[in-house]
């Protein structure tokens, strides 16, 4: 029997190993450096770290007092007792609404001023910045006979408080003043009655119109307030006094009146 053929194998070549070539590196780009600019002056550095971080400091602190609180010096004695000459008051300007800063703009409004309410407005005639009280609302009837409130027919009540000599103009001239204290409509406060009687301290009753007040200093004699220019519109008032700051007595050389700093108004 024939053995079958082997079948025969032809070996592999075996492949050479060729090594990569390296490839070259991207040179390395160096940028070169911007071009410096001029230097800062002495004028530029004093703008950027001094004169506009002011400028910043100051619309901020404007705008505040403008719109939502301020604080207003007190130069005449026209709300003695409550409010003495040299005061210096704290003014809450959204009482009532809210206005544009730097400006007479009201944006809202939630709240009116009320009777007994001491409000800071500017005067209807000469613009002057002014704190009264509220007597008369729109509506109200107002009379006022021998410095005694009536509104709307009800007679105010009142209860002495004592005596004290006054300066009471700019002449310096001292004048007996005498205090009550007056309630109407579970609102009272005390007000201040000259010796001598104001021509004004009787008044015919007058019907407070739509939107404006009828309002009065509590130093009755010596108030120049809605009966002299009439009622104020509500559009004038910037806000309502709600305290004492603090307070220099303009008699003794602007000395400090320390216990009045921080009083409330009522």
């Amino acid at each position: 029997m024939e053995n079958p053929e082997s079948p025969t194998t032809t070996p592999e070549t075996p492949t050479p190993f060729i090594p990569e070539a390296p490839q070259p590196e991207a040179p390395e780009v160096v940028s070169s450096p911007a071009p410096e600019g001029p230097a800062p002056t002495r004028a530029s550095r004093v703008w950027g770290e001094w004169v506009r971080p002011f400028l910043i400091i100051l619309v901020i602190v404007g705008s505040f007092r403008s719109a939502f609180a301020d604080w207003n010096d007190v130069p005449t004695g026209s709300m003695i007792p409550t409010i003495l000459e040299g005061d210096r008051i704290f003014v809450n300007k959204v009482a009532y609404s809210l206005r544009i800063p730097f400006t007479k703009v009201h944006l809202t409004r939630w709240s009116s001023p009320q009777r007994g309410d001491i409000v800071v407005f500017f005067s209807p005639d000469e613009n002057k910045r002014l704190v009264k009280r509220v007597v008369g609302l729109p509506g109200d009837k107002v009379e006022l006979r021998g410095n005694h409130l009536i509104v709307n027919g009800k007679i105010a009540q009142y209860e002495p408080l004592g005596d004290l000599d006054l300066e009471m103009d700019s002449s310096r001239r001292m004048y007996h003043s005498h205090f009550e204290k007056e309630t109407l409509d579970e609102v009272e406060h005390p007000i201040t009655l000259s010796s001598f009687r104001s021509p004004e301290s009787t008044i015919a009753p007058i019907v407070v119109p739509e939107g404006r007040y009828f309002v009065m200093g509590d130093n009755r004699d010596n108030s120049r307030d809605s009966r002299y220019f009439g009622f104020v519109d509500e559009k004038l008032i910037v806000g309502r006094a709600v305290a004492v700051a603090f307070s220099l007595d303009r008699t003794q050389g602007f000395k400090p009146r320390w216990e009045r700093s921080f009083k409330k108004l009522i």
